[in-house]
């Protein structure tokens, strides 16, 4: 490869990275591994003779979603044995992520963990049709299936999906809302409150991957919750905050105790109430919280 080729293949990986990011991340949950996938695209990718490439962003597409797939066959093992409940690693978002509403629910932890149920393959055309719009032809080269057999899979991930997703989805006001009315009862100690903003069957998932202390199951019933959180805060001989931020494109909190990150609880809420408690306290999962990742699609 010559050296004006090589940078014509550098211009067109700076490109399109955020693209490609945002494709790994969405398949594999960790930005560690999405990191991974985007080191060994550019292998293959410089290695390519671009002048039989006709559409760049696509091939490099194809390129990642193959990457990913391998790596997401591995981690899928690997998660088997995973300390706890496993959750996706929490990325702090830009504010043009949250106006994408599409791409937002997308990579909400909530629509991420109804991912996981999905089959390596089944995700990958899932998150490429409907997250990026893909065109089947261009799909099936990723996935190495036919245009038909990509069909079907895409027609049985829709399916899988639209029976596990949240009933509705909130706007990012009304969830900011009930964030900060948890917020307040927290804080205030006040567990009726708590019962206000929590729907009756709530369900708290809390992942410390062997690291931190949390729930090894889930825990489901506002009550329960009310109880597990009121209770573990008033035995901290600590100082805890709960901060406002975004993450993976909806309202969450930062939690401190005393002053330092503990973990990201992000939320599920639907009818005004939240559905759903996302705690993530894994220290290897909190790495990319001091600056926000650039996501598009």
């Amino acid at each position: 490869m010559t050296d004006d080729t090589t940078d014509l293949a550098t211009q067109a990986f700076v490109a399109h990275r955020n693209l490609l990011f945002t494709v790994a991340y969405e398949m594999l949950g960790s930005a560690a591994d999405a990191e991974d996938v985007l080191q060994e695209t550019w292998m293959r990718w410089a290695a390519v003779d671009l002048g039989r490439v006709g559409d760049r962003r696509a091939y490099l597409v194809r390129i990642t979603t193959r990457q990913a797939l391998n790596r997401l066959r591995t981690v899928k093992r690997r998660r088997e044995s995973y300390v706890g409940q496993w959750l996706p690693e929490p990325l702090i978002t830009t504010s043009d992520v949250t106006e994408d509403v599409e791409l937002a629910e997308s990579m909400s932890m909530a629509m991420m963990l109804v991912l996981e149920s999905l089959s390596p393959t089944e995700r990958a055309v899932f998150v490429l049709r409907e997250v990026f719009e893909v065109g089947y032809d261009e799909i099936a080269q990723a996935v190495d299936k036919s245009s038909d057999a990509v069909r079907q899979i895409a027609h049985r991930a829709r399916r899988h999906v639209g029976a596990r997703r949240p009933r509705t989805t909130a706007s990012p006001s009304e969830a900011q809302a009930a964030l900060e009315s948890f917020r307040r009862a927290i804080e205030t100690g006040n567990p009726q409150d708590l019962l206000d903003v929590l729907a009756p069957d709530v369900v708290l998932l809390s992942d410390g991957g062997g690291l931190k202390k949390a729930a090894m199951h889930p825990v489901v019933g506002a009550e329960k919750i009310v109880r597990f959180y009121l209770g573990g805060t008033a035995k901290l001989q600590a100082t805890v905050t709960w901060e406002p931020t975004v993450v993976n494109g909806s309202p969450a909190l930062a939690v401190r105790v005393d002053g330092e990150l503990d973990g990201v609880m992000a939320v599920r809420v639907e009818n005004t109430r939240i559905t759903g408690l996302y705690f993530v306290r894994n220290p290897e999962k909190l790495t990319r919280l001091d600056s926000e990742t650039p996501l598009t699609r």
